[in-house]
């Protein structure tokens, strides 16, 4: 039940992740009353969380597993509610366990007003990152739902 890219979520951002070309992807959120923090504007840190979700898929195009060592977010115009933001994505560079990547958030169009843009950086982790951290029924859920494989399969690339 992934708060960002679930169905099942009542509170979620829904978003939509497609790969695009090389070491890239694209994605939709729209940003409903659920999701603001100003009155009429989308919360900040639900943003953030959008392009944390989005620059995460990423890893899986570059080698799998990798959590967020930094993220760095900037706010360039408001997101009101009601708008669609689009995210486009792409890695920057891998030196290592590193994952170097950026993007940018249009508002209501693939080349609307740039709204956000992000840059991360993740660390490849092993399995056992998240068996040894996660709480055991999260990890024996998530290995029994094929929502959660099906959707990781959208961004493994062949080498």
């Amino acid at each position: 039940m992934c708060f960002c890219c679930g169905d099942e979520h009542p509170s979620g951002l829904y978003l939509r992740l497609v790969a695009g070309e090389g070491l890239s992807l694209s994605g939709t959120f729209t940003v409903t009353e659920l999701h603001q923090g100003a009155p009429g504007l989308a919360h900040g840190g639900l943003l953030t969380a959008a392009f944390d979700d989005a620059l995460g898929c990423l890893n899986w195009m570059v080698g799998g597993r990798a959590v967020t060592a930094r993220l760095e977010t900037d706010f360039r115009r408001p997101v009101p509610v009601g708008s669609v933001l689009h995210i486009e994505a792409e890695v920057l560079g891998v030196k290592g366990r590193k994952i170097f990547t950026r993007a940018i958030g249009r508002l209501d169009a693939p080349n609307g007003p740039i709204a956000i843009t992000a840059k991360a950086m993740f660390i490849k982790v092993p399995l056992e990152h998240f068996i040894d951290n996660g709480r055991p029924e999260d990890i024996e859920r998530a290995r029994g739902d094929s929502a959660v494989r099906n959707s990781l399969a959208n961004f493994e690339v062949n080498p």
